[in-house]
């Protein structure tokens, strides 16, 4: 493993400590490895990869995109910006909300797209069988973002859809 993944590793499990799956109960910096073993697995470059180790710490925990920029390097920090839901306006309906993501995931870059995509994929890997409920509401929002996310790697984009048809 790089250094660099190495260190974005320690600082996912730290800004993730204590915190697990909702549904499996798996310790939660374990999703944010499988996504970043698929980016290196397809060839993208250490900082992709970390990014793809950090995708939630800002999203989820309370780490800035600043922190992320001066811990590791801007290019890491904008690359989870770019995959990181925007944030929550008191009021604003959950269609709303959804549009807001979906608009904002359009505009990523090819890397920014394939980290989504590796976190998709995770995520719809055993949603239906773990939380059928919750995948009743999950996995259409699912889909509309991926429907903004062809400019991502096109094995992810194709392993995605592979996974919401088999699942719906």
């Amino acid at each position: 493993m790089e250094p660099l993944v190495r260190k974005a590793h320690a600082f996912a499990a730290k800004a993730h400590a204590g915190v697990f799956r909702m549904f499996s109960g798996e310790p939660y910096v374990e999703h944010p490895m499988r996504v970043a073993a698929m980016l290196a697995e397809l060839g993208f470059d250490p900082d992709v990869v970390a990014a793809g180790v950090l995708h939630d710490v800002i999203e989820d925990c309370p780490v800035s995109e600043a922190e992320l920029a001066a811990e590791f390097s801007p290019r890491i920090a904008a690359l989870v910006v770019e995959v990181t839901n925007p944030e929550k306006i008191p009021g604003m309906s959950k269609a709303a909300r959804l549009a807001g993501i979906v608009q904002h995931l359009a505009a990523s870059s090819y890397a920014g797209a394939s980290i989504k995509l590796a976190d998709m994929l995770d995520n719809s890997s055993n949603v239906s069988s773990v939380a059928p409920e919750f995948a009743k509401g999950y996995l259409p929002k699912m889909a509309a973002k991926l429907a903004v996310l062809g400019h991502g790697h096109p094995e992810l984009l194709a392993r995605v859809k592979k996974n919401l048809e088999n699942i719906a």
